[in-house]
């Protein structure tokens, strides 16, 4: 059916047409304007009043002003005000030597550095064929020098590795203490070497243990070796060690999840508005179909956190240790500014693949493992086979394969004796203080001290007994055993206890001799 429209009609149409448009868009105007009035009347506020401390301080301040100086300590002090915690501002030369060591122009000495309660920084790993290596140093050292100051005033272990980078062929002078307290000096020359972000290892024959020290662009592939040849030399499980991993290149992590995870969605990053963008999902292509563990701690954090999120989520992965930091922000790439500095601040949150969010609460573990005060002096120095904690994740992974190996005692050995299960643990032979030296299991012998590490019991004072179908073990005290507590001696001294009273208390009959 045709229809005519007289022009009249036509014209009346247009103009109402044209009158609505005019409306909204001078609706929308109205609101740009008044938005950008007051967001220009907040910035004008906000540079009156530095304009106002800036003139009263130089018409009265004893002090030449550095403005270079003011101009950085401005704009640290503006990131500081937003509450971003996460927020950082670097000067130019600060943004100079991160661009040079992320390009290999600037390089450090081959070591990785924790700062412990000497106020020294004490060497946790050398790297091969390193300036470091090659100079003598060795895990369990402390760098206590560089270039002939002392490092105690630097405070952090970042601010003790920019001590130690330079150009290549360049030299630094480093001091330190060796395991035996002898102080050694030398001239370390800036070479390049091969850092790894991953170390591997099988323990007690069948767990491939992996830690992962942080991510960046060579992790993937180096997990995946990891991963292919543990499995090559027999690993029935895996433990991923990420304690005091702060994270790192987030898409770097989420590909070494995709090596391990099932199908499945892994992260999103969600906008102040909540909107959300996936960040990445695995296809289900694993190199490995073994039970894992991650072991963790308050230090994981970021990046790692995600990795151990996703792996329980999609791969029923148990987590050992302590609950972690708790950090699940998103930080944008550095914005460099006009005089060559530049800001990082927070962009998004990010949220994990099952829509949870660890961010301000951490991830709580399903084992819990933390080190006691005498282990935590320790920590760096526990080789593989003695460290509490990765012995408790090798219980746990040989726990979710069935083999479980306990100071040489495996399931395999208990099942041949299943019928009678009142035998499967002897008679415990005990210390002078009480403690469990050794016992009978399953026909072999073994430590008190390793069962105790074994199934996570609080102390080496206990007994097991068979009862209406099941084991009850009884532990007392918590410690090492050795007769006298730490910490009730800490509280009769604190009570005005001499030492000669305090350890006549804990040790009784004895003869104090000088």
């Amino acid at each position: 059916m045709n229809r005519k429209i007289s022009v009249g009609m036509t014209v009346t149409i247009v103009i109402l047409a044209m009158t609505v448009t005019f409306s909204i868009t001078m609706l929308l105007a109205m609101r740009l304007f008044d938005h950008t009035v007051t967001s220009v009347k907040e910035k004008e506020s906000m540079y009156n009043k530095v304009a106002e401390v800036d003139r009263y301080v130089r018409a009265n301040d004893y002090y030449d002003i550095d403005e270079t100086v003011l101009y950085d300590r401005l704009t640290a002090g503006y990131l500081l005000g937003t509450g971003d915690k996460y927020a950082r501002y670097y000067t130019a030369s600060a943004y100079t030597d991160l661009l040079n060591a992320q390009s290999g122009k600037l390089m450090g000495i081959g070591v990785e550095l924790a700062i412990d309660q000497s106020g020294y920084a004490k060497v946790i790993k050398v790297y091969d064929e390193s300036p470091a290596k090659e100079a003598g140093l060795q895990r369990g050292d402390y760098i206590t020098t560089i270039d002939g100051a002392d490092i105690k005033s630097l405070g952090s272990v970042e601010a003790v590795q920019n001590k130690l980078r330079g150009e290549s062929g360049t030299s630094v002078n480093v001091g330190w203490l060796d395991s035996e307290n002898a102080q050694h000096t030398a001239d370390l020359t800036h070479s390049g070497f091969t850092a790894n972000s991953v170390d591997s290892a099988l323990v007690q024959g069948n767990v491939g243990y992996i830690k992962i020290w942080q991510f960046d662009n060579s992790t993937p592939s180096e997990l995946d070796f990891a991963l292919r040849s543990l499995t090559a030399s027999g690993a029935q499980s895996f433990i991923f060690d990420l304690r005091d991993n702060g994270g790192g290149i987030l898409d770097d992590a989420i590909s070494c999840i995709e090596l391990v995870a099932p199908e499945g969605v892994l992260a999103y990053a969600e906008d102040k508005a909540g909107n959300r963008t996936l960040l990445g999902s695995s296809t289900g292509d694993s190199v490995i179909s073994q039970p894992t563990v991650c072991l963790v701690n308050e230090n994981t954090a970021s990046a790692a956190e995600l990795f151990a999120s996703s792996l329980r989520t999609l791969c029923g992965t148990r987590l050992v240790g302590s609950t972690t930091m708790g950090k699940g922000t998103i930080q944008s790439s550095p914005q460099r500014l006009s005089d060559g500095s530049a800001v990082v601040v927070t962009v998004a949150k990010l949220i994990c693949g099952d829509g949870s969010c660890f961010d301000g609460t951490g991830l709580t573990v399903d084992v819990e493992r933390p080190l006691t005060a005498d282990e935590q002096v320790s920590y760096y120095d526990y080789p593989l086979d003695t460290d509490p904690q990765i012995q408790r994740a090798v219980s746990c992974a040989q726990q979710l394969t069935g083999v479980t190996t306990v100071g040489g005692v495996n399931d395999a050995d208990i099942a041949a004796d299943s019928a009678a299960p009142e035998r499967w643990f002897g008679e415990t032979t005990l210390t002078a203080s009480g403690y469990a030296a050794s016992l009978p299991v399953c026909g072999q012998t073994v430590s008190g001290t390793a069962l105790r590490r074994a199934l996570g019991l609080r102390s080496a004072c206990f007994n097991i007994r068979y009862q209406d179908g099941s084991f009850l073990i009884t532990t007392k005290g918590y410690g090492h055993g050795v007769g006298l507590s730490q910490w009730g001696a800490k509280a009769l001294a604190e009570q005005g206890w001499t030492y000669e009273a305090i350890l006549a208390h804990y040790f009784p009959g004895t003869q104090l001799c000088r």
